[in-house]
């Protein structure tokens, strides 16, 4: 098989994994009522997911080097902010981000 098309199955079975962990937390936020931790990380989950599902059907973007460059940035975040609130936030965001970064580039 040509290698373009290999990589190019490749990246539409990620992009189709990531496309059911965005249904999913759609589904468990519409379910979610009050507010919490875990509504805020649902939400968290589903802005990432999606920038990223964005970010993949660009050809020219080098998916995983841009996930490293978003992480460096929340890693900067947090090392700048003196609110436990919004540290936890960050943090969220980086652990999504690692998840994220773990099943395209690790795969």
């Amino acid at each position: 098989m040509d290698k373009f098309l290999i990589l190019y199955l490749i990246d539409m079975t990620l992009e189709q994994i990531l496309g059911e962990e965005l249904k999913e937390s759609k589904l468990w936020l519409s379910r979610e009522r009050e507010e919490s931790v875990y509504k805020r990380d649902l939400t968290i989950r589903i802005e990432l997911l999606s920038w990223t599902i964005m970010n993949m059907k660009n050809p020219e973007i080098q998916i995983c080097n841009i996930l490293e460059s978003r992480m460096k940035e929340t890693i900067l975040k947090i090392n700048q902010t003196h609110s436990m609130m919004q540290s936890d936030k960050l943090h969220s965001e980086l652990r999504i981000l690692n998840w994220i970064l773990y099943q395209i580039c690790n795969g």
